[in-house]
């Protein structure tokens, strides 16, 4: 093909494209669908390929029903204002359901104080005080402290000595990197994020709407 021919080629695809400016539009609805499809293939292989990491790790903080017919995964940070906010319609939608099965996942993003809250909350778990704890950071208003995340410790009733010790404990540490791992290998790069079921659902959602999933969830288990 001479300089010329593909000259006039383009200038040929050139005036199509003016004379029909919706090809373009129809072009990258197609490409986003692409894109869209090939991320929910690749969240559902590492789905299958994380599945006793998401659901069968004794570390792993759980409420409601073990046995579930559907299982919702949180992933939150103590420092996140989102996660806060969403926190009061979630225990709505779990405490008035008894199928459900909620795992919570320690991810901590958002600084080294989201860390340590993180450590603490897992520690706390070795004390059989998890829930009342995570209840307690996630009621928290305004700047997350050392201070304040060992308080809350105290006030909840906590052996502080024995949660200092466990927070420093390396199968604690490394719980949460492979928490982090696991997020990043699910596309998950913020908080809150919501397992539920298969479906993967970014950011906070109303009770409503996690109702109307979690019955989705239901009717796609058939």
């Amino acid at each position: 093909m001479t300089t010329k021919d593909k000259t006039e080629i383009e200038n040929i695809v050139r005036q199509f494209i003016l004379e029909h400016p919706e090809i373009i539009t129809e072009a990258l609805e197609i490409l986003q669908k692409q894109e869209r499809l090939a991320l929910e293939k690749s969240q559902q292989e590492a789905l299958q390929r994380s599945n006793d990491q998401l659901y069968e790790n004794p570390m792993t903080p759980e409420y409601g029903n073990p046995q579930g017919d559907v299982v919702v995964v949180e992933f939150f940070d103590y420092q996140c204002g989102y996660c806060k906010r969403v926190f009061p319609d979630f225990m709505e939608v779990v405490n008035a359901d008894k199928k459900l099965r909620v795992i919570w996942k320690e991810l901590p993003i958002l600084g080294p104080i989201s860390r340590f809250a993180a450590r603490a909350a897992m520690a706390s778990a070795e004390q059989g005080k998890y829930f009342d704890y995570h209840v307690a950071l996630l009621g928290l208003r305004g700047r997350l402290t050392e201070k304040r995340v060992m308080d809350t410790a105290k006030n909840v009733g906590l052996d502080m000595n024995r949660l200092i010790k466990d927070m420093g404990s390396s199968k604690t540490n490394q719980y949460l990197d492979e928490t982090l791992e696991l997020a990043k290998n699910l596309g998950i790069n913020g908080t809150p994020a919501f397992l539920i079921g298969n479906q993967l659902v970014p950011g906070a959602i109303s009770a409503n709407k996690m109702r109307e999933i979690i019955a989705q969830a239901r009717r796609n288990k058939g």
